[in-house]
């Protein structure tokens, strides 16, 4: 399985708000259709939010998510992934909820609280169909996105007896401490998804050399424990998608993290920017794991022990 790389397709998330892109998924009908597609072109895993479908504001209600899980889950085979990061503008409790409820094989899990600076976006964008969209990025000057020692602890316990395993999403190098802080406590197991994000504003870079430290330091604190992916987000997406797997990551990509498919040029779909992952990770001999594939390297409990 060493030369397996599972590709994660995060289809829409919290920080891109609808009048950015056209084709970013925001209906129920909108993130089926992405994911199914963004399947079907390579990616074992399918990362999810829920949106409001009139407005495209994040929405974390377990009713949001019931709209589309199941249609998404009888088409494709890939394992499905549930945020509990929402929205930084979210209560742990509400961020919670999707997962508690519908019991997905993996969940994601941000580890660590960080100022989440989105406003460097206002620099491009100029006109929103929706207020809530200039406030959202406007207000990030002011955001520290919360996740507490207590915060993480209530997600890993509320998820533990349903057997659902962890994206852990790390921005930053502390935040690899912290998870390794719950792996001694016993409250998380091997083996580790690890998620390093590079390239948020109050979080790590994007350098080559940004990668490599947070490699070195995964490999120090968990040997082979885990299991390492990788995201860049915005114009560092597939530059950090072949930096990182030619040190042996798994890769993320989707709208969630960049809107683009290349300098100035929008993607006009998740599958797009799948299907450019893919080219990278054979062009550099590897090959891409099945959904299957992906269950038996992370230890996830099979699509049919789900709840929707």
């Amino acid at each position: 399985m060493q030369k397996k790389v599972i590709i994660t397709c995060a289809v829409t998330g919290a920080i891109h708000t609808p009048s950015m892109s056209p084709h970013l998924p925001v209906t129920p009908d909108d993130i089926v259709k992405a994911a199914v597609e963004a399947a079907e072109a390579g990616a074992a895993i399918l990362h999810l939010h829920a949106r409001d479908p009139e407005t495209g504001k994040p929405d974390q209600t377990p009713e949001a998510f019931a709209r589309f899980l199941p249609r998404i889950k009888q088409s494709v085979s890939a394992a499905i992934n549930i945020t509990t990061g929402g929205s930084p503008y979210m209560q742990v409790t509400e961020r919670v909820r999707p997962a508690q409820v519908f019991q997905p094989e993996v969940a994601s899990l941000n580890m660590g609280s960080m100022n989440f600076g989105l406003f460097p976006m206002l620099n491009r964008y100029q006109t929103f169909t929706h207020e809530w969209e200039r406030q959202a990025l406007e207000n990030s000057r002011d955001l520290v996105f919360r996740n507490t020692f207590s915060d993480i602890e209530f997600i890993l316990r509320s998820c533990r007896e349903n057997r659902t395993r962890f994206e852990f999403e790390c921005y930053d190098i502390g935040h690899l401490y912290t998870l390794a802080h719950f792996l001694d406590r016993g409250l998380v197991e091997a083996p580790l998804f690890v998620q390093s994000v590079f390239g948020i504003l109050g979080g790590i870079g994007p350098h080559p050399e940004d990668v490599a430290h947070m490699k070195r330091t995964a490999d120090r604190l968990f040997g082979d424990s885990y299991r390492w992916s990788v995201l860049g987000a915005g114009r560092n997406q597939m530059r950090v998608a072949a930096i990182g797997a030619a040190m042996g990551a798994n890769v993320r990509v989707g709208l969630e993290d960049s809107l683009w498919i290349g300098a100035g040029r929008l993607a006009r779909s998740n599958a797009e920017q799948v299907r450019q992952a893919r080219q990278i990770l054979e062009g550099l001999g590897l090959e891409i794991a099945t959904p299957d594939e992906a269950r038996q390297i992370l230890s996830l409990k099979g699509g049919d022990q789900v709840a929707f």
